[in-house]
């Protein structure tokens, strides 16, 4: 496995829509494998493909530090309920943190590291991480439905 660069707010690639993984190859994998080594290596709960340059609708997520690892390729979220404030921050946008309303439940589906077709129902906080990194495939950064934006040295906030 590699560590891979992520790519920070200002460069346009964070801004454009990705385009859906035609197939799972041992290069998709080996790409989702680098991005759990480089989420990790950055204490990340989430990083989608173009955090680090790869225009391609996939991401992974591991919502509680050393659970499951959950990787999305294509993903759709085919269902919302409720809504729910609460802070969130980015690799892609460090030093800050903001309020974002999300919804209180998901279910997303898309293939899984083998191409094999998953669906999952996440709520709270795992379902604020999932809609975090899907955003990511269509160019939308956090702090762009944030009610309020942060600096972490105004509030001692340490990630």
């Amino acid at each position: 496995m590699a560590l891979r660069n992520i790519v920070v707010e200002g460069d346009e690639i964070l801004r454009k829509t990705c385009r859906e993984v035609g197939e799972v190859t041992d290069r998709i994998r080996e790409t989702l494998d680098d991005m759990v080594d480089t989420m990790h290596e950055a204490m990340g709960v989430g990083l989608a493909a173009p955090q680090i340059g790869i225009m391609r609708r996939m991401f992974v997520a591991e919502p509680e530090p050393g659970g499951k690892i959950y990787y999305f390729v294509n993903p759709e979220i085919t269902y919302r309920e409720g809504s729910v404030e609460g802070e969130e921050g980015c690799l892609s946008v460090p030093g800050y943190f903001g309020i974002v309303d999300r919804p209180e439940k998901i279910t997303i589906k898309g293939l899984d590291r083998d191409g094999n077709h998953q669906e999952y129902t996440f709520e709270g906080f795992e379902a604020r991480v999932m809609c975090h990194e899907y955003d990511h495939l269509d160019g939308i950064l956090y702090k762009d439905k944030a009610k309020e934006m942060f600096d972490e040295s105004q509030v001692g906030y340490e990630e």
